[in-house]
């Protein structure tokens, strides 16, 4: 059996300069992904419309929380909000560097909120992953990162997948008792190809990987196969997620930075494959 190739719609006119993070959750008025470094969080509204709130200098990341409202990922550590974004409670910061902000994250079954860090110069191993549970208490998981991206679970909870973007992997982790444990390579991409970023797990298993200069996302089965390619018109494709009412549409972002805008007009916009198969509930914060 070949290799699947599909081509992704344009959802939304050019809406944010470097979008990332998509989440879908049902309490929310529609899917929700960042413009990151404007600080700010998008919400599609039905009909096709995008409400912009301003949550920080940063938006790095989001979750839903389990009592209702929004776990945040900021500049340099976490914050609290409700489901409108319109009160947000940062946490207090994690480090004072300026040079280093947050970038990308997710919450484990037991619903702690992970967000890994990074440096704006990309400076190798100068980023962080860090972990808030439930009582407010953060700690590190992972030192030595130099940009810290995609992070999702296995449908039976057992398997994490990770990317530390120059590394060219996806890394999956087994998760024991809390902790992750056993990191192996999944899958190694081709730098012709682009490089890992976003990334989601669909109810089959398989990782959806978004391409950051490779104009695509992949699906990799559970033992790292390429199984199928989307195709976007522009080539910093961030991140992707199911959302929609049965989690059948694979939603995905993009930015406009580095990017050649007059060949590339689309790019910031957030694009869609519907009909794709069938994304897993996101994992909330357990608050």
């Amino acid at each position: 059996m070949g290799v699947e190739r599909y081509r992704a719609e344009q959802v939304t006119d050019v809406c944010a300069e470097h979008g990332e993070g998509p989440v879908w959750h049902q309490g929310w008025p529609g899917l929700r992904w960042v413009d990151m470094l404007a600080g700010d969080v998008l919400t599609l509204l039905p009909g096709g419309t995008v409400r912009r709130s301003h949550v920080g200098s940063v938006a790095a990341a989001l979750r839903p929380r389990a009592g209702g409202g929004a776990v945040l990922a900021v500049e340099r550590g976490f914050a609290l909000a409700d489901d409108d974004l319109i009160e947000v409670r940062p946490l207090g910061e994690l480090w004072s560097d300026p040079g280093v902000r947050m970038n990308e994250g997710g919450c484990d079954p037991d619903g702690r909120f992970y967000c890994g860090s990074m440096a704006y110069a990309e400076t190798p191993g100068a980023g962080r992953l860090y972990r808030l549970d439930a009582s407010g208490h953060v700690e590190v998981v992972l030192d030595g990162v130099t940009i810290s991206n995609g992070l999702a679970w296995s449908p039976d909870g057992a398997t994490a997948y990770y990317v530390d973007t120059p590394t060219q992997r996806v890394d999956a982790f087994a998760y024991r008792d809390g902790d992750l444990a056993d990191r192996g390579p999944l899958v190694r991409i081709d730098p012709e190809l682009g490089s890992p970023d976003g990334l989601t797990v669909d109810a089959e298993g398989c990782v959806w990987v978004a391409l950051w200069g490779g104009a695509a996302v992949h699906r990799y089965a559970p033992d790292g196969g390429l199984l199928a390619v989307v195709e976007l018109p522009v080539p910093r494709v961030t991140a992707c997620a199911f959302g929609g009412g049965d989690r059948a549409d694979l939603y995905i972002t993009t930015s406009r930075q580095a990017t050649d805008l007059r060949r590339h007009p689309e790019a910031g916009a957030l694009f869609v494959l519907r009909d794709v198969g069938r994304g897993l509930p996101v994992l909330p914060y357990a608050t």
